[in-house]
């Protein structure tokens, strides 16, 4: 998006605007071929208008080349955008963009009514899915774990060979269901009284909370004594087996896209980033750090090239935001790219996501 500032008096742009207008033409020219932009794409796109030069274009772009925001990869003419050059164009040349009616329809489709809550894994994916195809990118959409969730009611079903299905509902109303096996022998009746005790003990409590709690009882001789408090200890500990914040669901879509890239044709750079995928405890750390220090709940967050710590990401454009699903449970979404990507659209598109998540789960949870 163009901006060109007249004044008043002369009718030309002023020396400022001028170079936000090249530098924002290289930028989209760039993002749209991938290829260095020379001095006469500028002229084309401002031969009608009064002060723009060849010269004076050329001159701009040096000083672009100067002050850090553009650079010339190769000796012919072209410019590339920096790292430094992104930064300013995101903070200080997007307007908000409005969402095409083909990008709304795409987000919208995800919804598939009743089955939100009950199941969010399926709506995640097709989340995730939608983010890879509207950015050509990598698309991310983080759960948060079962161990954040808080409890609203816990059930536990006996089946065969002595496995118990735990179905446990958080106070946001997402089911959550898993499969555990014990040594010992409980009958349904006792499963029943137990998951009483739980739900009058612990509703309201996030499952980290009764771990603690369940700790300190199997520390307490007379907690032992009592069949119920035994069950119930011995019932959690399993269901909260490899639960805490670190094992929240990652559903990630499109990184193939990536593989067609120039920016990671190095082969290098592409086994480090496709690592990084594949490490999900340390993906989760890698999103949730890039929202925890907003200071606006919900602000699309955009990290680009150098500005990410972890080095896989160097290259790449991070632009993510957080959802939430209840007062004191949230995710996070995203799209990861080369940093030469589609700024307004996608900070767009992964707002919009992030909103529509949000109202997804708030209507749910209001018919409850």
């Amino acid at each position: 998006m163009t901006r060109q500032t007249q004044s008043p008096k002369s009718g030309r742009p002023k020396p400022a605007s001028r170079r936000q207008a090249v530098l924002a033409t290289v930028i989209e020219s760039y993002v749209i071929s991938g290829e260095p932009v020379g001095s006469h794409t500028i002229s084309d796109r401002f031969a009608r208008a009064a002060g723009w030069g060849s010269a004076t274009i050329r001159n701009v772009m040096s000083e672009l080349e100067e002050i850090g925001l553009l650079e010339q990869p190769h000796t012919s003419a072209g410019r590339i955008p920096t790292d430094r050059g992104y930064r300013y164009y995101v903070d200080n040349m997007l307007d908000s963009t409005q969402l095409s009616e083909n990008d709304l329809s795409a987000i919208e489709s995800i919804s598939f009514g009743k089955e939100t809550t009950a199941r969010p894994d399926r709506l995640m994916e097709r989340a995730s899915h939608v983010l890879s195809e509207l950015s050509e990118n990598v698309g991310i959409v983080v759960w948060p774990s079962l161990a954040e969730n808080r409890l609203k009611q816990i059930r536990f079903m006996k089946l065969t060979d002595s496995r118990i299905l735990v179905v446990l509902v958080s106070t946001s109303n997402i089911v959550h269901d898993k499969l555990i096996t014990l040594d010992e022998e409980i009958s349904q009746d006792e499963l029943n009284r137990t998951a009483r005790y739980l739900n009058a003990e612990f509703e309201g409590k996030s499952l980290v909370a009764i771990r603690a709690e369940i700790i300190a009882l199997m520390k307490q001789e007379e907690a032992l004594c009592d069949s119920v408090v035994r069950n119930a200890i011995l019932l959690c500990e399993r269901s909260l087996q490899d639960e805490d914040a670190e094992t929240a669901e990652v559903y990630l879509d499109g990184a193939s896209n990536i593989l067609g890239k120039p920016e990671f044709s190095r082969a290098e750079n592409i086994r480090e980033l496709f690592r990084t995928f594949e490490e999900k405890s340390r993906l989760v750390k890698i999103l949730n750090e890039c929202v925890a220090d907003d200071s606006h709940e919900g602000a699309v967050k955009v990290l680009i090239g150098h500005e990410n710590l972890a080095s896989s990401l160097q290259h790449c454009a991070v632009i993510t935001t957080s959802y939430r699903l209840s007062p004191d449970l949230s995710g996070t979404l995203g799209v990861v790219g080369p940093t030469r990507i589609e700024y307004g659209r996608m900070m767009a598109v992964v707002n919009y996501l992030g909103r529509f998540i949000e109202r997804a789960f708030m209507t749910e949870a209001s018919l409850h």
